[in-house]
C-alpha cells in the first residue's frame, strides 16, 4: 500500500474513533449534565420512556428584536393530545433546553396532565437538535442563540398553537388556559416566561430553575462535597490531588488510564474528571462513585485507578457523557457532529456564566479549575468578543430576587444546581427543597435516580419517597388554584364543573 493510501485510512481510523468518543451512548447530554434523552440503553426506560415522538413543525421567527429583519427557520415540537380533556382542558408546555428534544417523555409531567385532563405540547429550543436556523454555527451566526430570544419563541409557539387548536375543534378567538413546566434552564425559562409574559400563562413549575447567573459558581463544588459525606469526600479530593501531582510531573499516562488522551489540554481533562464526580450527586447516585472509592482507601488500593473505572464504566459507559465534548479543539468546530456542547458553552460564555470554578479552600475538583480557565476557553473557542455579562443578566432577570408571581420553584436537597436556584419560599413564589439521599435535579419531575429514567417519575427509589410526594402534592395544589384563577379571569372553563377536578394524589 502506498503511503498516500496510508495516511487516508489513518485519517479514517482517526475519524471513526472521534465519533466513538462523541457517541458512547448514542445521544449527547448537556454541559450542565442533563440526562441522555435517547439512545445509551442502560440508562434509560425502554420505549414507553416517550409518550410522543412524533415531529411536528412551525415557522419560528429569526430575530424578534429587529422589525426589518423577517427570517425564519423551521422549529420542531411534539404533541400529544391521548389525556386532553377536549376542548376546554388547560394546555401543558414543557420546555426543552439545551439538548436536542426528541420527544415527550413519560415523566411526573405526564401523571399530571392525566390528572388535570391537559393537552402536552413541546418545543425544541432554537439551534439545538433540529430546530436550528444556520447549518454553520460561527459565532456570527450564533448571535440570535439567547434565552430572550428563546422566550419570544415560546410566547409565539403559544399563539400559533392556540390557533391550531382552535382550527381543530372549530372555535374562534378561544383562549385556553396554559401551564408552563421545565427543569434546570428550561426550568429557568419557564419562571421567566410567567416573568415577562405573565398574561399568557396561569402559572410556570420551575424544577431545578437556575435563575441566577453566578460568575464564579463555587457554591456548586461545595455541594457536592457536602453530598458526599466525610468519607467519600476525602477520598475525592485525595484523588483530585494524586491525579494533579501526576499532571504536574509531566506523567500524561493518567489521561491514558481514563482513556482521555485526545484531551491535550489539562484543563480540559480536569474538567472531565470533575463534571465525573459531580454527575452521581447530581442525578441521584452517589454510591456510585463513592462505595468504590471509599473501599478502596480503606483497602489502600489505587484511588486514581479505581476513579477512573467508574467514569469509564458508568460516566463515559452508562450515563454516556463523550470525552470529546470536552476538548476545546472539538468544541471550535462550527460544523460538529453533535452541536449541544458547542451551543451550550456559547450561551455559558455570552449569558449565564455559572462558571464552576474550584472553591479557595477545601475544594473537590482541582484548583486549576478557575476562572481564567472558564475565560480562556471562551476566547479560544468563539473569540475575543464573546463575554458573560452576569450583572447585566441577574438585572434584566432579577435573579433570586425575580418579582413574578404564580411560580412554584421545586430543588432536590443533594442537587449542586440548587444554589442557583430560588430556595426562599413567598407566598406568590414558593419554593420546596426535596431532602432525601438520592433527590437531585429535577426530582419533582424524574423521582429517583434522576438517571436512569423512571416511567412517571417513579418515586419508590428515594430514600425518602414521602419527602417527595409531599412537595408533589404541594406542586399539584398550586396548579390547580392558579388554573382555577385563570378560569375565573375569562380562559376556558373545564369540562368536569367549575373548577380544576382533579383525582386525589
Amino acid at each position: 500500500m502506498g503511503s498516500g493510501s496510508a495516511t487516508a485510512t489513518a485519517r479514517l481510523v482517526a475519524v471513526a474513533a472521534l465519533l466513538l468518543l462523541l457517541a458512547p451512548g448514542g445521544e449527547p447530554v448537556g454541559l450542565w449534565l442533563p440526562p441522555p434523552t435517547a439512545g445509551g440503553e442502560h440508562l434509560l426506560g425502554g420505549p414507553d420512556r416517550y409518550l410522543t415522538r412524533e415531529e411536528r413543525w412551525m415557522s419560528q421567527t429569526l430575530d424578534h428584536f429587529n422589525p426589518t429583519d423577517h427570517r425564519q427557520f423551521k422549529q420542531r415540537y411534539y404533541e400529544y393530545l391521548d389525556y386532553f380533556r377536549a376542548p376546554n382542558g388547560p394546555i401543558f408546555l414543557k420546555i426543552c433546553g439545551e439538548a436536542s428534544c426528541n420527544g415527550i417523555t413519560n415523566d411526573y409531567l405526564a401523571v399530571m396532565a392525566k390528572k388535570f385532563g391537559a393537552a402536552l405540547v413541546s418545543p425544541e429550543h432554537r439551534y439545538y437538535g433540529k430546530s436550528s436556523p444556520f447549518d454553520s454555527l460561527t459565532t456570527e451566526n450564533l448571535r440570535f442563540l439567547s434565552s430572550k430570544q428563546a422566550l419570544f419563541d415560546l410566547a409565539v409557539f403559544r399563539q400559533y398553537y392556540q390557533e391550531t387548536l382552535n382550527a381543530k375543534y372549530n372555535r374562534s378567538g378561544a383562549d385556553s388556559s396554559w401551564f408552563v413546566f421545565g427543569g434546570s434552564y428550561a426550568g429557568a425559562l419557564s419562571a421567566w416566561f410567567r416573568l415577562k409574559f405573565p398574561h399568557l400563562t396561569c402559572g410556570s413549575l420551575a424544577s431545578s430553575g437556575v435563575v441566577l447567573s453566578v460568575f464564579n459558581f463555587t457554591d456548586f463544588d461545595k455541594q457536592v462535597g457536602e453530598s458526599a459525606g466525610p468519607e467519600c469526600k476525602a477520598a475525592l479530593q485525595e484523588t483530585t490531588r494524586l491525579v494533579d501531582g501526576q499532571l504536574q510531573s509531566g506523567r500524561n499516562s493518567v489521561k491514558q488510564l481514563f482513556g482521555a488522551t485526545l484531551l491535550e489540554n489539562d484543563g480540559d481533562f480536569l474538567y472531565l474528571l470533575a463534571d465525573a464526580a459531580a454527575i452521581a450527586f447530581q442525578y441521584g447516585n452517589p454510591d456510585a462513585v463513592c462505595s468504590p472509592l471509599v473501599e478502596a482507601k480503606k483497602n489502600g488500593t489505587d484511588l486514581v485507578e479505581t476513579f477512573s473505572h467508574y467514569v469509564k464504566d458508568y460516566y463515559i459507559g452508562k450515563f454516556g457523557a463523550s470525552i470529546a465534548s470536552y476538548d476545546q479543539q472539538y468544541l471550535k468546530n462550527t460544523t460538529p457532529a453533535e452541536s449541544s456542547y458547542r451551543l451550550w458553552w456559547y450561551q455559558v460564555c455570552s449569558e449565564v456564566a455559572y462558571f464552576q470554578v474550584a472553591p479557595k479552600n477545601d475544594s473537590i475538583r482541582s484548583a486549576k479549575i478557575d476562572t481564567k480557565y472558564h475565560l480562556d476557553l471562551c476566547r479560544n473557542v468563539f473569540g475575543e468578543e464573546v463575554y458573560p455579562d452576569v450583572f447585566m443578566t441577574n438585572l434584566y432577570y432579577g435573579g433570586t430576587r425575580i418579582a413574578g408571581s404564580k411560580i412554584v420553584f421545586a430543588n432536590g436537597s443533594q442537587d449542586p444546581w440548587r444554589h442557583a436556584s430560588k430556595q426562599k419560599s413567598t407566598e406568590e413564589l414558593p419554593s420546596y427543597l426535596i431532602e432525601c439521599k438520592n433527590c437531585g435535579h429535577c426530582s419533582d419531575l424524574s423521582g429517583c435516580p434522576q438517571a436512569p429514567s423512571n416511567i412517571e417519575g417513579d418515586s419508590s427509589k428515594c430514600s425518602s419517597p414521602e419527602a417527595l410526594n409531599k412537595v408533589r402534592k404541594q406542586i399539584v395544589d398550586h396548579i390547580d388554584l392558579w388554573l382555577s384563577e385563570c378560569q375565573d379571569q375569562g380562559h376556558d372553563e373545564p369540562s368536569l364543573g367549575s373548577s380544576w377536578s382533579i383525582a386525589t394524589f
